[in-house]
């Protein structure tokens, strides 16, 4: 099993939203980016935990967990012009962008801010806390996600 981290803006999609869909599963698309596409549609299997994280807010942090329940398939939403996720030069013959499914687990007893992540020596290596990290995914070690944890 992995552990990932993935962001989104609460007022696009939150964890409450997540929690409130049917069978509290729902489609990550829209991720428009070779990296954080390469991990999804490479690297994410079904039954890795995610960290929630929302980004772009007041107070970004973690906010809860999800799991993955489906690997990763075509972002439709990319063939779709009326779609914000459009890209005119994705086919669905040889599809550019891909999704997973995620699964609420649920959320943490409380929210684990982004300054509280960047002053715990034990999380220096986090992607998320790294310099010049703005991936919307990324990959979190064992012993990161074990840590992160404990603070809450």
């Amino acid at each position: 099993m992995k552990y990932w981290l993935m962001k989104s803006e609460p007022d696009a999609f939150s964890i409450d939203d997540l929690q409130q869909r049917p069978g509290q599963t729902e489609h990550w698309d829209g991720v428009r980016n070779y990296q954080a596409r390469n991990m999804m549609r490479d690297d994410m299997k079904i039954g890795d935990q995610v960290f929630f994280y929302h980004s772009n807010c007041d107070s970004p942090g973690i906010v809860g967990i999800a799991e993955v329940a489906k690997e990763a398939y075509p972002d439709f939403t990319a063939f779709d012009p009326a779609d914000k996720h459009f890209d005119p030069k994705s086919n669905p013959d040889k599809p550019t962008w891909f999704m997973v499914d995620l699964r609420f687990v649920r959320k943490l007893k409380r929210a684990i801010s982004l300054q509280e992540l960047k002053l715990k020596p034990e999380l220096a290596e986090l992607a998320l806390v790294r310099r010049g990290n703005r991936l919307s995914i990324m990959p979190v070690t064992a012993s990161q996600w074990d840590f992160i944890l404990q603070l809450e």
